[in-house]
């Protein structure tokens, strides 16, 4: 409609933010909404669609940006007291990349505090509520990215992945969202939580709309030493409708002991779906230390944020407590006052684990579990062309019913943490309801597939409608 001028940019973003206003005060999925800047970038991409200078698809259409994502001129708050009034004087690489496609953006998505959470409870700011249901979460961290795909407050969204962070809101909110493989997008510019595992990924309605955004985030950044330098195909290219010849293998221990039975059968009735579609499937493939994930994981991240989160001093930038006789108590209080609970015991957690006399026991021994688990994958898909399995074990859980057992929400990503930790692709798209609540299907893939995973997805959404699916507003 934007290329044969039935609709202008303006009108499109005029609508949109409209919607934002009207659906926010419910939701809470936005820390900033951008309006004059996304009207002036609206009149800027009319402009070059006018002259048939826009290159991209993605020209004139709104979009949303995880709020741990720089954008100049724009406060970047991680959602934490910390950073409530910080603005960067630069934008993030995807961020960058977005512009000169000539989007439109809207506004920055609430998350939990600097990414760590998996509810989007440990906002400093307020708790997101899921549209499916406005008394559960939307999953986290990147639970304000997910809620405006699926309730419409932008056609996509930004998201960054360490542990889930973007697939596991996905499953939760009934959209499309994928991690691509570690070093497929820059993270120059995203805040720092655990930077061997942090990555970037879009969420959409679609595979399709996934496909596009990825093409125009991907690619190597001399600025982030751990961008890889390959170039990025045109993802469009792989969607197509049928899996012959694909090799699938169902891990069954990511049916995990406590899985709700309703989400297993979800899910295989799905897996079942693929097969019909003429992929083989092996219902008994084996991942053995898939269970160890867990503990290496929350030993790894904790300890990565522990010695990232140090720049927080109140010296530099951010929040500053400053009526004190010292600077060392000046710092102290400065984290004690601008750190969340859920950030603090992180940062305990990775101190502890660092330090003397414990730093071979606990992070050196979950690095190794780490080499033990992606040589597992790495075997799985001398079999495998891809990996099935739920995205989460349960459907979207009650605020407040575990916030206070920090265990209890650590198990929400036990199915997908293992994929960040061996730096794979992974997509989560909806496969079906139960209770009313949509349940998310994960596939996943040996590094830099993301045509593969993409093809997998795109097959089984020509065949359902589950992603079509919208929540009542």
């Amino acid at each position: 409609m934007l290329k044969t001028r039935q609709l202008s940019s303006v009108e499109l973003t005029k609508s949109y933010l409209e919607w934002i206003r009207e659906v926010e005060p419910e939701l809470k999925a936005l820390v900033t909404v951008t309006d004059e800047l996304a009207l002036a970038q609206a009149e800027k991409a009319d402009e070059l669609i006018a002259a048939g200078e826009a290159q991209s698809p993605l020209s004139g259409i709104p979009v949303l940006i995880k709020d741990n994502m720089c954008t100049r001129g724009v406060r970047t708050t991680c959602s934490s007291r910390m950073l409530d009034n910080f603005v960067p004087p630069y934008d993030a690489t995807v961020v960058e990349k977005l512009n000169d496609c000539h989007v439109v953006v809207v506004g920055k998505t609430n998350m939990d505090e600097f990414a760590m959470g998996s509810s989007t409870e440990n906002s400093a700011f307020f708790p997101t509520r899921n549209p499916w249901d406005r008394s559960r979460v939307p999953g986290g961290s990147s639970g304000g990215s997910a809620v405006g795909v699926a309730a419409g407050e932008a056609v996509y969204a930004l998201g960054s992945d360490t542990g889930g962070s973007i697939r596991q809101p996905a499953g939760f909110c009934g959209v499309t969202g994928l991690k691509p493989t570690y070093g497929r997008v820059s993270r120059y510019g995203l805040v720092a939580f655990a930077s061997s595992l942090d990555q970037i990924g879009p969420l959409t309605q679609d595979v399709a709309d996934c496909a596009l955004v990825l093409g125009a985030i991907a690619g190597y950044d001399p600025r982030d030493s751990t961008s890889v330098p390959y170039p990025a195909p045109d993802y469009t290219q792989c969607l197509r409708d049928d899996l012959k010849g694909l090799r699938l293998g169902v891990p069954k221990e990511y049916f995990v002991e406590g899985m709700q039975p309703e989400v297993a059968a979800v899910i295989r009735a799905a897996i079942s779906q693929l097969e019909g579609l003429g992929a083989s499937v092996d219902w008994e493939a084996s991942l053995p230390h898939t269970p160890y994930a867990l503990a290496a994981y929350y030993i790894i991240a904790p300890s990565e944020a522990s010695a990232n989160l140090a720049r927080y001093d109140g010296v530099k930038y951010g929040f500053s407590y400053a009526e004190t006789d010292s600077m060392w108590q000046a710092m102290e209080k400065t984290r004690e006052h601008g750190f969340g609970p859920e950030v603090k015991r992180r940062i305990m957690l990775g101190t502890y684990a660092l330090s003397a006399g414990y730093y071979d026991a606990w992070y050196l021994k979950a690095q190794k579990v780490r080499t033990l688990i992606r040589q597992e994958f790495d075997q799985a898909f001398s079999r495998f062309d891809a990996l099935i399995t739920p995205t989460s074990p349960t459907v979207p859980f009650k605020i407040g019913e575990k916030v206070d057992d920090p265990l209890q929400m650590y198990l929400s990503d036990v199915c997908t943490l293992p994929i960040n930790i061996a730096g794979l692709p992974a997509v989560s798209i909806p496969a079906g309801f139960t209770e009313g609540l949509p349940v998310g299907m994960q596939i996943i893939g040996k590094p830099f597939s993301e045509e593969t995973i993409l093809k997998v997805a795109h097959a089984f959404q020509q065949t359902t409608d589950w992603h079509q699916k919208k929540p009542e507003m």
